[in-house]
C-alpha cells in the first residue's frame, strides 16, 4: 500500500455559515447531490481511500437545508465508504424531509437486498471512476439491465477521458444515467469544443443522459461566480432543460483552496438561468421525475 493510501489527507470542513439565497426556490426544491460522513468511530472509512473527510452530520445538513429552503434530498454514496451504505441509509431517516439515495453495491448483491435498499429510498447505483473505492466499470451494462425494472438509473463520477472512452457504452445502456459535476470537464481544456464536452453533448441529445450542474468549483480556473464555466452551462441549456439537475456537493470534500459557500453555489443559477420557470424545472420538476418523489 502506498503512503497516500496509508495517510490519506484530511479535508477542510465546509463553510459553516450558509445564508438565505438570493435565488428564489420553488416548492419541492431538491438537492440532488450531497454526502453525509462520519463519525468514523461508528462508520469507518475504507483503508484504500484518497482522502479523509470531515464529519458532515444530518444535524449540520439540516441547518443547511433549512437555510437554503431544500425540501427534498438525494444522498450520494462517497468513495470513502466503498460498499458500506449504512451511514447514508441511517442518515436519510434523520433529515426530516423526503430522501432518496444513490448507493454503491457489488453486482453480486441479492435481489432481496436490492429490494430492501429500494424500500429505504435507493434509486440509483453509482460508478466512481475518478477515485478509488468505486465499482468496476465493466459491470455497468449488467447493472443497468438488472435495475431497469426497479426504475433505477446509474450515476457516474468520471473524468473527461472516461467520457470519451465510454461514450458508445453509455449510449447503449438500457436505463437512464446521470453524469456528476458536468463530467469534470475543465473549460480551460478547450471550452465547448473539446472532445469530452462534444461527447457529453451527444449523450445529452440521445435522451437517457441527465447532467448535474454541481461541483463547478472543481472544474473552474476562475473565482466565484466561476464565469469560465458559463459557456458549458449555456450549451447544455440550449440543448434541453428537462434533464438538468442541481446539487450542492456539500460538504465539498477534497477542496484544497478556499472553501466555497454553499449558498453562493445555489445563487449561480441566477447567473446561468434567466428564466425562473427553467430554474424551477431544474430545482424541482426534473429531480421529481428522475427520483420518483
Amino acid at each position: 500500500m502506498n503512503s497516500e493510501a496509508q495517510h490519506p489527507p484530511h479535508c477542510q470542513p465546509p463553510d459553516p455559515n450558509p445564508r438565505k439565497p438570493r435565488c428564489a426556490v420553488p416548492p419541492g426544491m431538491t438537492d440532488t447531490h450531497f454526502h453525509i460522513l462520519g463519525p468514523a468511530a461508528i462508520y469507518p472509512y475504507i483503508e484504500d481511500r484518497e482522502y479523509t473527510p470531515p464529519d458532515a452530520t444530518p444535524e449540520t445538513y439540516r441547518h443547511l437545508r433549512e437555510t437554503l429552503g431544500i425540501q427534498r434530498a438525494v444522498l450520494v454514496q462517497p468513495s470513502v465508504y466503498g460498499y458500506d451504505n449504512r451511514c447514508m441509509c441511517e442518515s436519510a431517516k434523520q433529515l426530516g424531509i423526503p430522501a432518496r439515495m444513490v448507493v454503491v453495491v457489488p453486482l453480486s448483491i441479492s435481489d432481496i437486498e436490492l429490494r430492501g435498499l429500494h424500500d429505504a429510498g435507493a434509486r440509483a447505483v453509482r460508478f466512481i471512476l475518478a477515485h478509488r473505492g468505486g465499482l468496476p466499470v465493466h459491470n455497468m451494462s449488467a447493472f443497468s439491465a438488472r435495475v431497469k425494472d426497479m426504475g433505477w438509473h446509474l450515476q457516474f463520477l468520471l473524468r473527461p477521458s472516461d467520457l470519451i472512452a465510454l461514450e458508445s457504452s453509455l449510449m447503449a445502456l438500457p436505463t437512464d444515467y446521470v453524469i456528476d459535476h458536468i463530467g469534470l470537464i475543465r473549460p480551460s481544456e478547450g471550452g465547448t469544443q473539446q472532445r469530452a464536452f462534444q461527447a457529453l453533448l451527444r449523450l445529452f441529445r440521445a435522451g437517457r443522459c441527465w447532467i448535474k450542474l454541481s461541483g463547478v468549483y472543481r472544474i473552474s480556473s476562475d473565482t466565484p461566480p466561476y464565469r469560465d464555466v458559463m459557456p458549458l452551462v449555456e450549451a447544455l441549456l440550449k440543448e434541453r432543460t428537462d434533464r438538468l439537475l442541481w446539487g450542492s456537493d456539500w460538504p465539498h470534500v477534497r477542496v484544497s483552496e478556499k472553501m466555497p459557500n454553499t449558498t453562493d453555489l445555489l445563487d449561480l443559477l441566477l447567473d446561468w438561468v434567466a428564466d425562473a420557470k427553467v430554474r424551477n424545472q431544474i430545482l424541482s420538476a426534473n429531480p421529481k421525475e428522475l427520483f420518483g418523489f
